[in-house]
């Protein structure tokens, strides 16, 4: 069997991530041989990392659909076919890796399986919209049968390696806060719902690290014997987490603006939380003052988000402008403080290119769901989702390079996780928050630099 074709298979997500090596194209002129050869031992782009990544995006963004589009069909939106259907397609993305890895009768057979939870999910919205507890109550009980059936798959499909109890488990934890988040949003506890969707998101995300463990366990050779559990892949997979979810919690709330939703504020909310968790990375190394300087910049391309709604809603073209021209200063800012920060090894000209394609995606996605394209605005908001992938690889192999000793090489584990869907119980963050305040925290000078110079 082809086990690199996996790599292959998620063509929407690893298409962007090659850019990886044009944001960090100053990686050789940075480095002796010595720190080169040390990279390369801790590397973020290992055949072992790119299959990590390739699951954290496709799997975060399955909890990331489903919860929207569940909404989306209990408050009978006109939209609800196009995000129905995205959810769909990122489950086609699914079967393609399982079917470069286990053969095509094996993806059929793991399509069904998958795609049997997703319709039970849309069952559960519908009885609900009839206030049918009977439906509600045989949705949940179909949904206990599938956590059994897709458990025995992936533990027969790893040999043992995911055992069904321990993925039983996780696949509880996924389901309930699925539904929980829903019920709440149906409640009109907004709060909650956005809080455990964000948790399903990061969930997911911890189930393609255990996945991953696995899959290279199982087939090392295909992946050149390495490492999915690494400091150096944590780190990038946890900026991909961040990122990517960043993309579609913007989205959404551009949405809500635009709808005069209940849950805008919610949404809002939800929108600058993930924002926070990278600001308390500076708070927590260099305390609350360098915190807030750095939480004012980066939340303040997210105000020109908002300030593009607010200005669509009013039929303001000026204000769209201006709120563009808001967000083109923005690019130059935030690409000079990274070359900056990362003393050129990611490239200014590059990551404006990146950061002008996201603002295009997001603007684009939100421009396409106002005029009711809606198949425009859902692939849009996926290519979104999916270019988050390439700052997160490129900025993370900036920072691996920048101080390759904080991290060190890991072999492979001598046992697989036994917290199931759940990741490694002994993983920890510290690596990211240490690295990336510093980071950030080094380029603030150049972004205040640059601020005082333009209003000058």
């Amino acid at each position: 069997m082809k086990m690199n074709k996996l790599l292959v298979a998620l063509p929407l997500t690893l298409s962007l991530l090659v850019p990886t090596a044009a944001l960090a194209d100053s990686h050789g002129e940075h480095s002796q041989k010595g720190s080169h050869e040390s990279s390369m031992e801790a590397g973020t782009a290992t055949p072992a990392a790119e299959l990590r990544i390739a699951l954290d995006t496709v799997l975060t963004e399955h909890a990331f659909l489903a919860v929207e589009a569940m909404r989306k069909g209990v408050d009978g939106a006109e939209d609800f076919e196009q995000a129905s259907n995205a959810l769909m397609a990122n489950a086609d993305d699914l079967k393609a890796a399982v079917a470069s890895v286990y053969g095509e009768e094996g993806a059929a057979q793991f399509d069904e399986i998958w795609k049997s939870h997703i319709g039970y999910f849309v069952d559960y919205v519908t009885a609900t919209a009839e206030d049918d507890q009977a439906g509600k109550d045989k949705a949940l009980a179909e949904l206990d049968e599938y956590k059994k059936t897709q458990a025995e798959f992936f533990d027969a499909a790893t040999e043992g390696r995911l055992p069904a109890a321990a993925v039983e488990e996780g696949l509880d934890m996924h389901v309930d806060q699925l539904i929980k988040a829903f019920d709440a949003y149906v409640a009109g506890d907004f709060e909650t719902a956005y809080s455990l969707e964000r948790e399903s998101i990061h969930h997911m995300s911890m189930f393609a690290e255990t996945l991953s463990i696995a899959i290279t366990d199982q087939f090392a050779d295909k992946f050149e014997n390495t490492n999915p559990d690494t400091p150096a892949v944590d780190l990038r997979a946890q900026l991909n987490a961040t990122f990517t979810e960043h993309a579609g919690l913007a989205a959404m709330a551009m949405q809500d603006g635009a709808d005069g939703a209940e849950s805008f504020d919610a949404a809002s909310a939800a929108l600058l939380a993930n924002a926070d968790d990278l600001s308390a990375a500076v708070a927590s190394v260099y305390g609350e003052e360098a915190g807030a300087q750095f939480d004012k910049i980066w939340k303040s391309h997210i105000g020109y988000f908002v300030d593009y709604v607010v200005a669509t809603g009013e039929e303001n073209a000026e204000r769209q402008e201006q709120a563009k021209a808001e967000l083109d200063e923005y690019i130059v800012e935030q690409a000079a403080l990274l070359d900056v920060a990362t003393e050129g090894r990611v490239p200014a000209d590059a990551l404006e290119e990146g950061l002008t394609a996201h603002v295009d995606q997001l603007l684009k996605a939100f421009d396409s769901y106002v005029a009711g394209d809606y198949e425009t605005a859902y692939s849009s908001i996926r290519e979104a989702y999916a270019h988050m992938t390439m700052p997160a690889a490129g900025l993370s192999e900036a920072i691996v390079d920048q101080f390759p000793e904080k991290f060190s090489a890991a072999q492979m584990p001598s046992e697989m996780p036994k917290t199931g869907m759940g990741g490694t119980a002994d993983s920890s963050t510290a690596p990211f928050m240490w690295i990336l305040g510093g980071l950030m925290l080094a380029g603030l000078t150049t972004t205040v630099a640059l601020r005082t110079r333009r209003q000058s």
